[in-house]
């Protein structure tokens, strides 16, 4: 059974083990094979935590009650003070072995849910283009919104971004189906 929560210090150091974990496993091939062996606990474990000290943005967890901390998600004001879309999410990470069993639905629910508290009722995610993961948010009813490149560490990147305007409306989409497939 998963559990979404709101991320609290102790949870830190699982909190970047799979941080790690997913960004090797889902970059391999992507991004520079030095950036993925470089990446320390420690320092993102220090990033979590002023990342909590300063409230700037929600970080939540997904926990299995046998496992523990099995994925992890960001969001908060659109960082692009511009853009139509209010909300953001910044990162949304399940390790790899619990991926498509339904745990990135729930936390990016989860994320939905907390942002609609601040009055944030759009939001947009900033994807790789060629992350096979990116479907998930069309499954999860994104649509297209903008495409940028850039360069990162020395790779060049394309990046797809997601958006859903209504988040209310999304979060209550999602609860009919999950409670459909319950009942099938």
């Amino acid at each position: 059974m998963i559990k979404v929560r709101l991320a609290k210090e102790t949870d830190f150091q699982d909190i970047a083990q799979v941080y790690i974990e997913t960004w090797r496993d889902s970059y391999a091939g992507t991004l520079p094979d030095r950036v993925l062996i470089d990446m320390k606990k420690e320092r993102l474990v220090v990033s979590f935590s002023q990342t909590l000290q300063h409230h700037s943005e929600i970080l939540v967890v997904a926990e299995d009650i046998k496992q523990g901390i099995v994925g992890m998600g960001s969001a908060g004001r659109n960082r692009d003070r511009r853009s139509k879309y209010l909300g953001e999410v910044y990162t949304l990470y399940v390790h790899p072995s619990h991926q498509n069993k339904g745990v990135g639905k729930t936390l990016l629910s989860h994320l939905f849910s907390e942002l609609t508290k601040f009055n944030i009722d759009s939001s947009i995610i900033w994807v790789l283009a060629n992350n096979p993961s990116r479907f998930f948010y069309e499954v999860m009813g994104g649509k297209i919104t903008g495409v940028r490149e850039g360069t990162l560490w020395g790779a060049a990147l394309k990046e797809i971004s997601y958006g859903w305007i209504n988040l209310c409306e999304t979060i209550c989409n999602q609860t009919w189906q999950l409670h459909q497939r319950r009942d099938d």
